[in-house]
């Protein structure tokens, strides 16, 4: 399809629309709030040399940081941002919209538990407790320093593994800790066990099926008795216990089973599609993701680059709120086949498919802009990488139109 030149308003320059650009991100205000509520108890509170005081809030901390990040968690979050009716006054929906970046909660309880530890550590009576106590304060400063954003961007892989092993430790060591200290918190400690717990229990090897339309992606197809909902995702390895990846859920109305639409993006990815497994490993529940937030909307702009078409898919075949397409790719049928293609057009046949090879580089903020005002559209969902998404975002928010994307916090 063909879209005619789009001029955009000018952006929004007050101070409202520049608290909706970074850093004052939902995530990073998330974070800011529970830091601050742990440092309005540091100054008022009394827990200088109290173990008991410090060892709570360590664990609240730690407790917190866990849960929210438990997929049950996470799917009752969303769950109950998305249950607002559509009548309620848009900016109130704008807002609930935000759930995704709940991984804000997690940052600023995580940095929080590691402050508290130091004065617990520092403060810690007899041999045992001295030495486990700072075991654990090592940890999880080699945790902090790891997940910082740029570390964490260069090696994912160790981040991730420092994150697995390293939690389990910590979580043996406080249990120690607690059992030698004061064993009534052992109880919130075997909640964190559980929830960590949870996914794992449900560890399984399947059978998947994989065609590549293209050396740059593959179709991964499963059924192995789940069906999941759209809008949420599944996470899969190789390796289960070096890394996980996790992919959107493309299930199809009326079939069991769903799909993965995973293109090539490092290693795992390239070798994935070169070797084609029979099997992969699956963990857990399917977990909600960003486009969920799409039934707070009476109608919605999907914007997606290249494989990001996959998260819009199921949304798309099952209707689950009324939306358009705009979809920017390189050489679609070739890339991603006939059958794939078709499938997208026979749901959305008004999309707006843009061929960067044919016709270079779009203007994604134009075409989305311009694809609300044709669609009378309340809201846009854009899946493409770091930079485009935030960019996307950012642009349109700053224009008016509230607008989501994933925001790699994890």
């Amino acid at each position: 399809m063909t879209v005619p030149e789009v001029l955009l308003p000018p952006a929004d320059r007050s101070l409202r629309a520049v608290l909706r650009r970074r850093p004052f991100t939902h995530h990073n205000r998330l974070a800011a709030a529970v830091v601050l509520a742990n440092l309005l108890f540091a100054v008022i509170g009394d827990w200088q040399g109290d173990q008991d005081v410090l060892t709570t809030l360590v664990v609240v901390n730690v407790a917190l940081a866990a849960l929210v990040r438990q997929q049950l968690v996470i799917n009752l979050l969303f769950r109950l941002a998305t249950s607002a009716p559509k009548h309620w006054p848009l900016r109130v929906r704008w807002t609930l919209g935000k759930v995704y970046h709940f991984g804000g909660l997690h940052v600023g309880a995580a940095v929080c538990a590691v402050a508290w530890f130091l004065p617990l550590a520092t403060t810690a009576r007899g041999a045992l407790p001295i030495v486990v106590s700072w075991m654990i304060l090592a940890l999880l400063g080699a945790m902090t320093v790891l997940a910082l954003p740029r570390l964490r961007a260069r090696h994912h892989d160790l981040f991730e593994r420092s994150h697995r092993f390293g939690g389990w430790t910590v979580l043996v060591l406080f249990g120690v800790l607690a059992a030698v200290s004061n064993p009534v918190f052992l109880w919130p400690l075997a909640l964190v066990v559980v929830s960590v717990a949870l996914p794992w229990l449900r560890l399984r090897r399947v059978p998947v099926r994989i065609v590549s339309p293209s050396p740059h992606v593959a179709l991964v197809s499963f059924d192995h008795g789940v069906t999941p909902f759209a809008g949420s995702s599944t996470a899969v390895s190789r390796n289960p216990l070096l890394e996980w990846h996790s992919f959107a859920n493309v299930p199809a109305p009326g079939r069991s089973g769903f799909r993965l639409t995973i293109s090539r993006a490092g290693d795992w990815t390239a070798k994935l599609i070169a070797d084609q497994p029979s099997h992969l490993w699956v963990k857990g529940i399917p977990t909600a993701g960003v486009g969920n937030i799409d039934k707070l909307f009476h109608r919605v702009v999907w914007v997606a680059t290249g494989s990001g078409i996959g998260p819009c898919l199921p949304h798309l075949l099952a209707r689950t709120a009324p939306a358009t397409l705009v979809w920017s790719t390189r050489d679609p049928r070739r890339t991603y086949g006939d059958a794939l293609v078709d499938e997208i057009l026979d749901a959305q046949p008004d999309a707006v498919v843009w061929d960067t090879a044919g016709q270079g580089k779009p203007d994604l903020v134009a075409l989305a802009h311009d694809a609300c005002r044709r669609f009378d559209a309340e809201a846009v969902i854009c899946i493409s990488n770091k930079h485009t998404t935030w960019h996307v975002v950012e642009e349109l928010e700053a224009r008016g139109i509230p607008a989501y994307g994933a925001i790699w916090d994890s």
